[in-house]
């Protein structure tokens, strides 16, 4: 009777190489996709929280008022922690003066340095789970290669042992081992496309926030806006 070749007949006549080199893909795939779909969310979310947090940054009546609504309002925003930081930096520097060595280099110097802190600190953030991505991205089509060649060698000592060598019993198993590369691409070009689409929307994003960093300075060091419209 014939058998049926297929991924089954190729997952049943493998060894403990390919099945290792199975589960890593499938690892690398699952946590890809958990990244892809948990960023996604995430970034439309940090975008809306942002949207709403700079209307009503602009429509406050003053940094103090905009200070008290801050200190009463926990907004997990990147910008709101940027205004914070900001507003902070500059209630310490107008109290304390060059008492402290933090403030040793004038009020201006030490707003710009709290905000690059809190503008590195967000950057940071922002490239969390990239790491993964790119390494799923970049691996795995080798990693589905190595599959596919063990799977070769492997069906090819098979056929040799059993002296079926026509092309019909050959053609099969190597076919099979085919099926590798292939989980492997699929594996790659999705890692691939979300790290590209990650990437893009972070220099966006922390584009955005230096602007608003921009205007944060000027507003503290200055004591007004600068063109009285928002950055976004």
């Amino acid at each position: 009777m014939e058998q049926k070749l297929g991924f089954a007949h190729f997952i049943s006549q493998t060894d403990g190489v390919g099945l290792t080199v199975l589960l890593l893909l499938t690892g690398m795939s699952l946590a890809s996709w958990y990244l892809i779909v948990t960023r996604s969310l995430a970034n439309l979310s940090a975008g809306k929280r942002a949207h709403l947090f700079l209307q009503r940054f602009w429509d406050a009546d003053s940094l103090q008022a905009m200070e008290v609504l801050l200190q009463k309002d926990e907004t997990d925003s990147a910008f709101a922690e940027l205004a914070r930081q900001a507003l902070t930096a500059g209630r310490d520097g107008s109290r304390h003066g060059v008492q402290k060595l933090a403030l040793a280099g004038g009020l201006s110097e030490f707003v710009t340095r709290a905000l690059r802190n809190s503008l590195d600190q967000e950057a940071a953030r922002s490239e969390s789970g990239l790491t993964v991505l790119a390494t799923a991205g970049s691996a795995a089509p080798y990693i589905g290669l190595f599959g596919t060649v063990w799977g070769i060698y492997h069906a090819l000592v098979f056929i040799g042992l059993s002296g079926q060598g026509s092309l019909d019993k050959v053609a099969g198993p190597v076919g099979e081992a085919l099926i590798m590369t292939a989980v492997g691409l699929a594996v790659a070009i999705p890692a691939v496309l979300a790290f590209n689409s990650f990437s893009r929307h972070n220099r966006i994003w922390l584009a955005r926030l230096d602007g608003f960093a921009h205007d944060l300075y000027n507003l503290v060091t200055v004591g007004e806006k600068t063109d009285g419209t928002p950055t976004n």
